[in-house]
């Protein structure tokens, strides 16, 4: 299996993870039956639902069984409002499942730009790092969530950070897109947010090389105009 195959696979998995509804597990709470409410409201997005059992005294970070918190779960279905009541009431935005997601990682990963800025400002961990060795910059890149990527890089993500893959954020906008204008842009903002346009992947193939091999003639003119070698 290609390396591009692969991450395809582990994505598909976040998102079996992350997805599926609340279920009864590891809840870390008094009252399981309401701990397990508050996880399937978040889940399904049903902030008034989500209020009502904070405002109960249910906490506000119960786990599930994959320890993903009610956050989490809001996050990964892209339900703003109840992400919005979980972060006001004290959610922490940094808490990790059993796949070491966070809220604030999956949000950069998925490209949920409201969500992240949310944890942004509740206090996301830039240095915090996904299963795969990551800040939350380096799937945003690959991904083409270009104001995600604006985002991060004016928060202080460093655009240099290497993932267990071997891979930074520029070299995953490159080998695993297909070279169009988002990907462009994103190679844009890296430049200009202090990409090293040189760091070479374990193999010693550096980003030129790989644009070059896949024909991304915009980003190979980039790279080149920023002494890309």
């Amino acid at each position: 299996m290609s390396l591009t195959n692969l991450w395809a696979a582990f994505a598909a998995m976040v998102v079996m993870g992350c997805g599926a509804a609340a279920v009864a597990g590891n809840t870390d709470s008094k009252d399981p039956k309401s701990a397990e409410q508050l996880l399937q409201a978040a889940s399904k997005g049903d902030a008034a639902k989500v209020s009502a059992l904070l405002k109960q005294g249910v906490p506000v970070d119960v786990r599930d069984a994959s320890d993903s918190t009610p956050l989490l779960l809001a996050t990964a279905g892209g339900h703003v409002e109840a992400a919005r009541v979980l972060v006001e009431a004290g959610a922490d935005v940094n808490l990790q499942n059993r796949q070491l997601d966070s809220a604030y990682l999956l949000a950069g990963a998925r490209g949920e730009l409201e969500i992240l800025r949310m944890t942004l400002k509740a206090g996301a961990d830039l240095k915090s790092t996904n299963r795969f060795g990551g800040t939350a910059l380096i799937p945003a890149c690959e991904r083409g969530h270009v104001e995600v990527v604006k985002t991060l890089l004016q928060a202080g993500v460093d655009p240099n950070h290497i993932n267990r893959l071997g891979w930074t954020g520029l070299l995953e906008a490159i080998i695993l897109s297909d070279g169009g204008p988002p990907h462009q842009a994103i190679v844009r903002l890296l430049l200009d947010g202090g990409a090293n346009v040189n760091l070479a992947d374990r193999d010693g193939v550096t980003p030129l090389q790989h644009a070059r091999a896949r024909k991304q003639t915009a980003i190979a003119n980039m790279l080149t105009a920023a002494g890309g070698r």
